[in-house]
């Protein structure tokens, strides 16, 4: 029986996976969190043999919850289940100590391959993504300007880059709007742009984010 702890904070969302996985007999799903610290506690309380978490949750991101349960159980696979396409986090997100990542836009039964295949040890990734990595593994390329940010920064740089202001993400991500603006300025600087129109610019151009999630 795999054992599995699903993280999002749309309870919409943990239903629908709930009942994905209720026509397999061998998955559990063992318990249900709705925040990053939830998960951190539940995990460090309760055995399970996969978390499946979302990388969007509110306060402390998905990527940041990844790397902390990684140090709290280094051995305990995470899929991570995102709106986000491929391009923007999924190789971050391996790099970070994920076993896995999938878009929500995924059939149910990829959903289930991945949790058997990452409860077995294995890392699952789709074609798209195993072609990136390989890619990645060859010669040593320049890295793109976004690979220098920390991976908060390169959350508000996405955020900035949908036409999101200061403000509004300040609010989302229950930060002053003081914190954004600094992170603002570190961002544009590590990138060596200016404004946020021209993040938008590169943001685009390198499939980052495409024109239609421009808020």
């Amino acid at each position: 029986m795999i054992r599995v702890l699903i993280a999002d904070d749309h309870a919409i969302v943990r239903q629908g996976l709930k009942q994905i996985v209720a026509d397999y007999a061998d998955i559990l799903i063992a318990g249900e969190a709705s925040s990053g610290q939830q998960v951190l506690d539940m995990v460090s309380k309760d055995d399970y043999d996969v978390v499946v978490l979302d990388i969007t949750m509110p306060g402390r991101s998905g990527l940041e919850v990844l790397k902390e349960l990684k140090g709290l159980r280094p051995k305990l696979p995470v899929l991570i289940l995102s709106i986000h396409p491929e391009e923007q986090y999924a190789v971050r997100v391996l790099k970070a100590g994920a076993s896995g990542y999938l878009t929500k836009e995924c059939a149910p039964g990829e959903l289930i391959t991945a949790i058997k295949a990452i409860s077995a040890d294995h890392k699952y990734v789709t074609s798209f993504l195993s072609e990136k990595l390989a890619s990645q593994l060859g010669l040593e390329v320049a890295k793109p300007p976004q690979e220098a940010l920390s991976d908060r920064e390169y959350q508000i740089m996405l955020l900035l880059a949908s036409g999101k202001s200061v403000g509004e993400i300040a609010k989302e991500q229950y930060l002053s709007v003081k914190t954004i603006s600094t992170y603002r300025h570190r961002i544009l600087t590590k990138m060596k742009l200016k404004s946020n129109a021209e993040l938008t610019y590169y943001a685009i151009q390198n499939r980052l984010i495409s024109q239609d999630n421009q808020h």
